[in-house]
C-alpha cells in the first residue's frame, strides 16, 4: 500500500522566501482610450490642449511638483518623460518644434502614471545559468530567475532576480538596488497579430530592476508562467528561450521569448495546434535531430511534442505521463524544462488531488528516446506546508524550472500564488524516490 509521509521528501526546504513588495513601482504609459468617444477631439487631444493653454510660469511650477514627488523615485524620469510625449506627439500628429521643453516634459508626466507590479504577488519561477560566470569560487554559479509578478488588475508581468548558488542550496540574491524599470518595446507601431515584438532594457537599468510588461494586443491581461531554459544549438552556440502564456483577458496562446544577453529580448507568438494550449517546455537541446517540448494538450495528462522548427508546433503529441497516483488524478503538467543528468532526463511535474491541492513530482526520462519513463515518484516531492498553505490560491506549490549545481538541483517554487520559496535537493536521492 502506498503510504506517503512529509518526512520522506528527498527535498530540503530553505529558508529565504521572496513576497509581493508594494513598494516596487515602475514608470507606465497612462492612457486615456478607455474614455475616448465618437466625438472629435479625443480625450488624450483634449487633455493636450488645456495643458498647452497653461502659461510657462504655471507649466513650470507643475512640473516642479511633479519632480518633487516622483525624481527621486525613478530613474531617468525626465527621459522617461521625454519618450512618452514623443509618442503621445507622433499618435496626435502635434508639431514638437513649437512646444517648450517645459510643457513636453509636462505632457509626458501626465500620459505616465507608476504601477506597483508585484503588489498582489509573486509566484511561478524558472531559473537559468547567468551569462557571466566570471569572478565565482570553483563550486558557486551565478543564476538568472524569472517571476511571474502580478499588480493592479490581476495583469501578470516578467520579474527577474540575479544570484548565485554553492553546494548544499546556500544562496544569496542581489540586492535590487534603486528603482525598478520597464522594458521598452523597440516598436510599438504597425504590428499584426502573428508578428514578433522586440523589447529592450532601459539603459543603466539591471537585469533584476527590469520588467517586461504586456506590449501586444494578445498578451493585454499578461505574461504567464514563463519557462526558461538555456537551449544548446547544434552548431555549438547557446540562446537564452522561455515559453509563456499570453493572455488577452479572452484568449490564451503560447509564445517563446528568445535573449543572448537578457537585455534585448525577442517575444514571438508560436503558432500550431499546440500553441493553443498552455504549459509547454522545451527541452534544451534537440533530441533526435528534433524540437522536444513537454506540454498538456487534454486537461489532464502530460504531452510529449516534436516539431522541426521552434515556432511551428502542429504535432497533437504523444501521452507521455498520466495520473497514476492519488496526489495527481485531477491532473499533470510539467514544472520547467527536462534537466539533463547521467541517468536521463529529470522531469519535474506537479499534480492535483484532493481539495484542488498541487504537489510536486518528478520522473526519469530515457536520455535518446524520451518517451520512455524510467521511473517516477509515488509519493510527492513537496506540497504545501501548514505555513504555505496560505495565500491568493491556497494549497498551492508550483515551479517553472530548476537549475543543476553539480550533482543537486536548486528549486525555486511557488507558494499559492503569492510568494516563492527556495528547496535543493542530490540528483541520487531524487533518483532513489522514484519507482
Amino acid at each position: 500500500m502506498l503510504n506517503c509521509r512529509p518526512d520522506q521528501t528527498p527535498l530540503r526546504i530553505l529558508g529565504e522566501k521572496l513576497t509581493a513588495d508594494p513598494s516596487r513601482v515602475v514608470l507606465r504609459p497612462f492612457h486615456l482610450a478607455w474614455q475616448s468617444s465618437v466625438s472629435e477631439p479625443s480625450r488624450s487631444a483634449q487633455l493636450v490642449e488645456d495643458l498647452l493653454r497653461l502659461d510657462e510660469d504655471q507649466a513650470e511650477l507643475e512640473l516642479g511638483l511633479v519632480w518633487k514627488d516622483f525624481s527621486e523615485r525613478h530613474w531617468q524620469i525626465g527621459r522617461i518623460f521625454d519618450d512618452r510625449f514623443a509618442e503621445i506627439a507622433e499618435d496626435l500628429m502635434l508639431d514638437a518644434g513649437a512646444i517648450s521643453s517645459v510643457k513636453r516634459r509636462l505632457i509626458g508626466a501626465y500620459f505616465c502614471h507608476e504601477y506597483s507590479y508585484a503588489a498582489a504577488a509573486l509566484m511561478n519561477p524558472s531559473i537559468v545559468l547567468h551569462p557571466d560566470q566570471s569572478g565565482l569560487d570553483r563550486d558557486q554559479l551565478r543564476f538568472v530567475m524569472s517571476m511571474r509578478a502580478v499588480g493592479e488588475g490581476h495583469i501578470s508581468s516578467i520579474a527577474f532576480r540575479e544570484g548565485i548558488v554553492g553546494p548544499d542550496g546556500d544562496f544569496s540574491l542581489w540586492p535590487q538596488s534603486g528603482p525598478a524599470m520597464a522594458a521598452v518595446a523597440d516598436d510599438r507601431h504597425h504590428l499584426e497579430p502573428a508578428d514578433a515584438v522586440t523589447v529592450h532594457r532601459q539603459p543603466d537599468s539591471p537585469i533584476s530592476n527590469s520588467v517586461l510588461f504586456p506590449v501586444t494586443e494578445a498578451q493585454r491581461n499578461g505574461l504567464e508562467d514563463l519557462r526558461l531554459v538555456r537551449f544548446a544549438h547544434d552548431d555549438g552556440s547557446t540562446e537564452y528561450l522561455g515559453t509563456y502564456t499570453a493572455y488577452s483577458g479572452h484568449s490564451i496562446r503560447s509564445e517563446l521569448l528568445r535573449t543572448n544577453d537578457f537585455a534585448s529580448f525577442c517575444l514571438e507568438p508560436l503558432s500550431g495546434r499546440a500553441a493553443r494550449n498552455k504549459g509547454m517546455a522545451l527541452f534544451p537541446r534537440k533530441v533526435g535531430g528534433r524540437y522536444l517540448t513537454v506540454g498538456r494538450q487534454d486537461g489532464k495528462n502530460i504531452t510529449l511534442l516534436a516539431s522541426d522548427s521552434l515556432t511551428d508546433w502542429d504535432d497533437e503529441g504523444r501521452p507521455l505521463l498520466s495520473p497514476a497516483f492519488p496526489w495527481e488524478l485531477v491532473q499533470m503538467g510539467n514544472c520547467g524544462s527536462p534537466i539533463e543528468c547521467d541517468e536521463g532526463w529529470i522531469l519535474l511535474t506537479h499534480g492535483v488531488g484532493a481539495m484542488r491541492k498541487y504537489s510536486l513530482g518528478a520522473a526519469l526520462l530515457d536520455k535518446d528516446d524520451p518517451s520512455k519513463i524510467l521511473g517516477r515518484t509515488a509519493c510527492p516531492i513537496l506540497s504545501a506546508a501548514e505555513s504555505d498553505r496560505e495565500g491568493y490560491v491556497p494549497n498551492v506549490v508550483y515551479t517553472c524550472g530548476a537549475l543543476a549545481t553539480g550533482n543537486e538541483l536548486f528549486i525555486p517554487y511557488g507558494i499559492s500564488d503569492s510568494a516563492i520559496g527556495f528547496a535543493t535537493t542530490t540528483v541520487p536521492d531524487l533518483l532513489r524516490s522514484m519507482v
